[in-house]
């Protein structure tokens, strides 16, 4: 049987085909998931989201994650679609710091507090309105996109740092209440650097690609070793999995150096 036969789910921030969001789709559809679709209204305009949803036959709702009407509307369509859901992707992220190169140091404090509502207070929100509406089902499963920033220092990475530590922090938290509650598990992947639209605005990103490739022992995971993951973590297999931050990373976050990086180091 496949792994998500007669599980149902929503699936946020797929844009186009290099989207992590995309490839979890693909491969839920594929493990026997009925999925609907959901992005911020301006995203929708932008991306290919009406290729995928053809494509999987899924429905798709706009949706600004930042504000509770919009996700009131998207967990009651997908209530009157599905009846109650059993997993959640909460794949979104924005910084206008990051994007208009504003350093650390000097931050736009109006686009600080939005890069933290959008890319980690969103995910709370999302949790809440799923609770009062009591629509996942036993053994559910969130799950959200991270990365090692959240624990270390990565200058270009900027103010998401902060946003990805706080998105982490929710997950533990919240995730308590919703085992307790019902069973329901609540983790964060953290990936390696992938060459999605969001990821290559990062000033540097090529670089930061290369260096993690170097050091990590089996190379950078792609967007769909990420999603076979994800799938792993939707399924019933991971049942006893939560509030857990897994590094998907090729080993990147326990390599303190490679035999690779040595060697482009000069001697002296």
């Amino acid at each position: 049987m496949a792994l998500l036969q007669g599980k149902k789910g929503i699936i946020t921030g797929a844009l186009d085909e290099s989207s992590i969001a995309w490839q979890v789709a693909l491969r839920a559809h594929e493990e026997g998931a009925e999925i609907l679709l959901t992005n911020a209204p301006v995203a929708l305009r932008m991306g290919k989201i009406k290729t995928l949803a053809e494509q999987i036959n899924a429905p798709v709702v706009a949706a600004d994650a930042t504000k509770l009407e919009d996700l009131q509307n998207l967990f009651e369509t997908a209530k009157k679609h599905f009846g109650k859901i059993d997993f959640v992707l909460h794949s979104i992220g924005m910084s206008n710091n990051v994007r208009k190169k504003r350093p650390y140091t000097d931050l736009n404090y109006d686009w600080y507090m939005k890069t933290l509502d959008v890319s980690a207070i969103s995910f709370h929100k999302m949790m809440h309105v799923a609770w009062k509406m009591d629509i996942m089902n036993e053994w559910g499963s969130w799950v959200a996109l991270t990365y090692i920033a959240a624990q270390r220092a990565f200058p270009k990475y900027n103010d998401m740092s902060d946003a990805k530590a706080l998105l982490e922090s929710i997950t533990r938290t919240f995730g308590y209440f919703w085992a307790k509650h019902k069973k329901v598990r609540v983790n964060t992947v953290s990936q390696s650097p992938t060459p999605t639209t969001a990821g290559t605005g990062i000033e540097g990103f090529k670089k930061m690609l290369k260096y993690a490739e170097l050091l990590s022992p089996l190379g950078n995971a792609t967007a769909l070793d990420c999603a076979n993951f994800v799938i792993f973590l939707f399924s019933d297999l991971s049942r006893k999995v939560t509030m857990q931050n897994f590094y998907h990373d090729g080993g990147f976050a326990f390599t303190g150096i490679s035999e690779e990086i040595l060697e482009l180091l000069p001697d002296e």
